[in-house]
């Protein structure tokens, strides 16, 4: 009955995965996976430190989309970002992450099998919220740039 719950657990995630690791007991495969976390949330970091807005550095990459022209009182946003850049937006983090999310909350109800023993249902859980945490983490940090500016 192990194997045949490990093989599920193993679909749910993907066999090409490196999150694959997190169901089988393997030290050095907790350690790529969890390695594999650590250099995501290393990278995610430095995408976060970049779009932080501090109008007094010279090496902003804020780009300003509103033109004021001296000769008026209103003002124009030039900005291209409009409704269909966000629906593209969307269907793209819904397409890349929507998978990884689900694997996530599929491997946690499959840690709540009573038929396990304490230490799959550990592996099976952790292994779980680690894919939905990091998945939720690169949504974060995909709208932080939007977000950082609306607050």
């Amino acid at each position: 009955m192990r194997l045949k719950d490990d093989i599920y657990a193993l679909s749910a995630i993907g066999n090409d995965s490196v999150y694959k690791y997190f169901v089988g007991d393997n030290i050095f495969g907790w350690i790529a996976a969890l390695s594999t976390i650590g250099v995501q949330i290393w990278i995610l970091t430095v995408f976060i430190k970049a779009s932080e807005v501090n109008l007094q550095d010279d090496k902003i990459d804020l780009q300003f989309t509103w033109k004021c022209p001296r000769d008026t009182d209103t003002c124009e946003n030039k900005g291209d970002l409009d409704g269909t850049g966000w629906a593209i937006f969307c269907v793209l983090m819904i397409a890349f992450l929507a998978k990884d999310l689900i694997s996530g909350a599929k491997l946690i109800a499959h840690s709540a099998k009573h038929r396990h023993t304490h230490m799959s249902r550990l592996r099976y859980f952790v292994g779980g919220i680690c894919l939905g945490w990091i998945t939720v983490f690169i949504l974060y940090v995909s709208l932080y740039p939007f977000l950082y500016l609306f607050v």
